[in-house]
């Protein structure tokens, strides 16, 4: 499992996935895709346009990764996810197969989403890649439209080192005659994108900036990039023509239609504690520009991080003067207190470090007062931990 324990658990390639679609009998091609990569914004352009999608009338399937909370959010039809009972069912029926043939835990996800699709049949299903785009098990579908958000530094040790390679992985979803958006027009990327659709006689559209200032209810300043990909994504969408009041209506009810979590998510106000699951360069300096449009007394800054990650690269990009509380994550991937201490030693920043995301919370709560905010923030882990921390509590 990538998301947990990191490269030791990376497969790529199609071969796998494609054995396993060829047995379960290609579900995929029994419903309409719509296939969504890039660095950031891919989950909560996904679920804005699943929304729209559901919105409009559509049955509407949805595939994300990672989960904060429980296996069963990764997989959606109209914003419920699937029962734990249809979980079963498609274990125990193959279970023989899978052991067999030792698929990875990622691989068997993406199958049992196209396998569930199938069986209740959805109209469309809205699929984020999992990690890069060319090898990912999701790129065996041919969509109804490609969209690829941005290109940024993450995942180097298995995309590349450099954006242009990134973005070939990326273009990697692009298929023949297939149109594709381009969220973002930069120009270190841009030829990449337009040599693969050349090649591929599929129709690129860069986005540009809306006239009509859609809104959402996903609230992070960020997300006026991922509105206008969503919106520009949807207004390209084959056969389809979707009025304008229902993009608006589906674009504001994103969380109550599809229960989004951890993006700018305010959890209480006062102090105010929000929650973001930025967690890489780009998604972090986003978070931290948004901070200075909040007024607030004192900033607590509760973070974790997996084990890739340079820290004094993303602890510079927030305010000096932030109290930082910073804690390990639960999971294997995560980066453990004691290296995270040894690389900050020199640092002249005012920071704390505890046991758990839990008891780091506990303290910046105590400590602070109601004109604080306290930001909790680094990895999809710390905010998992810290939800999974107050259901409990509650």
């Amino acid at each position: 499992m990538y998301q947990r324990q990191g490269a030791s658990a990376y497969r790529s390639g199609l071969d796998s996935i494609k054995r396993l679609d060829t047995y379960l009998g290609h579900p995929h091609k029994s419903f309409k895709s719509i296939h969504i990569a890039g660095t950031n914004g891919k989950g909560s352009t996904s679920h804005m346009i699943a929304s729209v999608m559901q919105t409009a009338g559509y049955k509407t399937g949805l595939y994300t990764s990672p989960h904060l909370l429980d296996f069963k959010e990764r997989i959606k039809v109209n914003g419920e996810e699937i029962s734990s009972k249809e979980v079963i069912i498609f274990i125990d029926s193959n279970k023989a197969y899978f052991e067999k043939e030792s698929f990875t835990f990622f691989e068997m996800s993406v199958a049992l989403a196209f396998w569930y699709f199938r069986k209740v049949e959805v109209d469309y299903a809205v699929i984020e890649v999992g990690l890069g785009g060319r090898l990912d098990a999701t790129n065996i579908i041919t969509p109804v439209l490609s969209i690829i958000t941005n290109i940024g530094l993450d995942h180097t040790q298995f995309l590349g080192k450099t954006r242009v390679k990134i973005a070939f992985e990326k273009a990697g979803i692009i298929k023949n005659e297939i149109p594709v958006i381009i969220g973002e027009n930069d120009i270190k990327t841009k030829d990449v994108f337009l040599n693969k659709s050349k090649k591929l006689n599929a129709p690129l559209h860069f986005v540009k900036k809306n006239p009509m200032n859609f809104t959402s209810d996903l609230k992070g300043f960020y997300q006026t990039k991922n509105i206008q990909t969503a919106v520009t994504a949807l207004n390209h969408l084959p056969d389809i023509n979707l009025d304008n009041s229902i993009i608006k209506n589906g674009l504001n009810r994103v969380v109550e239609n599809t229960g989004l979590k951890g993006r700018w998510q305010v959890i209480r106000n006062a102090p105010k504690i929000i929650l973001d699951i930025g967690h890489n360069k780009e998604a972090l300096r986003l978070v931290s520009n948004q901070l200075n449009e909040i007024s607030y007394n004192k900033l607590y800054l509760i973070m974790g991080f997996t084990q890739e990650r340079e820290i004094n690269s993303l602890l510079s990009l927030f305010p000096k003067e932030a109290n930082f509380y910073l804690s390990s994550p639960n999971v294997e991937r995560a980066m453990p207190v004691s290296i995270v201490k040894a690389s900050l030693k020199s640092s002249i920043l005012k920071i704390n470090y505890f046991k758990s995301i839990s008891r780091a919370y506990q303290v910046a709560l105590s400590n602070s007062k109601e004109d604080d905010l306290v930001l909790v923030t680094g990895s999809t882990f710390v905010v998992a931990d810290l939800l999974k921390y107050l259901e409990i509590k509650n």
